[in-house]
């Protein structure tokens, strides 16, 4: 698929079928990712795979501050990404002062971008995806044990597309572009 094919179709999936996704699948959207530009090429966003069914449940159930919709999507997807980021290095200097007025803001622009281009990797492959941001970081965390030096970004649920969606309507390039 062409990148602005790919771009341009790519859909928040809400349902899924039951069919796995391999590792071979799983491994090949990985190392696509891995090619997201991060700040000095610090390479902090990490993808925690969650195919085990009572942890997903945990996560689930206990992890979506009580947002029924973000439940129902877990549930029903063969599997959970919890995307995380390695704290401490994103927007630093050596001397561990921070380069910007963004501070260490720049971890999650860096995990949005690894984010984005997971699903758009996951797309080019036939899965589907939805990023999800209402959870409780806590007890993700929890769930999977994360290590200590690393802080929850997302949660990407994917499987094989079980549902068509449409285009939403989108603003226009004028609405979006200022020439200045």
């Amino acid at each position: 698929m062409e990148a602005l094919e790919c771009i341009k179709t790519r859909r928040s999936i809400r349902k899924f079928t039951s069919e796995p996704v391999s590792q071979d699948t799983l491994k090949a959207i990985v190392e696509a990712a891995s090619m997201a530009p991060s700040w000095k090429n610090t390479q902090i966003t990490r993808y925690n795979i969650v195919e085990n069914a009572d942890i997903k449940n945990d996560i689930a159930n206990n992890g979506t501050l009580g947002f029924s919709h973000n439940r129902d999507i877990i549930n029903g997807a063969p599997l959970l990404v919890v995307v995380s980021m390695i704290s401490g290095r994103c927007g630093y200097e050596k001397d561990g002062s921070f380069t910007t007025s963004k501070e260490d803001r720049w971890e999650m622009f860096d995990a949005g971008i690894a984010s984005q281009t997971f699903c758009l990797a996951a797309h080019d492959l036939g899965v589907g995806s939805v990023i999800l941001g209402i959870y409780d970081e806590a007890a993700v965390a929890k769930s999977i044990s994360l290590p200590e030096n690393e802080k929850v970004a997302a949660l990407i649920a994917i499987g094989y597309p079980d549902q068509e969606c449409e285009a939403p309507k989108r603003k226009t390039t004028d609405d979006l572009l200022r020439l200045i």
